[in-house]
């Protein structure tokens, strides 16, 4: 197992660029849907950016406006 310590540079500068790739933009969009930026590191659990998708998706109040108008 020679050649594994030598990937794991690069396996982690991959993760890394993954990361800031997905945060961003959820960091940038859920303040506009009243939910903490915070919630942003949620994405890198799996399914966390699904779930972040789904209350974004079904949220009755967006950037302090309701539903109805």
């Amino acid at each position: 197992m020679i050649g594994s310590e030598a990937m794991a540079g690069p396996g982690m500068l991959w993760f890394l660029v993954f990361a800031v790739l997905v945060i961003v933009p959820f960091w940038r969009l859920l303040p506009h849907y009243g939910l903490p930026s915070w919630a942003a590191a949620a994405a890198l659990v799996p399914f966390g950016a699904i779930v972040l998708l789904w209350l974004m998706a079904f949220r009755e109040n967006i950037g302090g406006r309701g539903g109805e108008q």
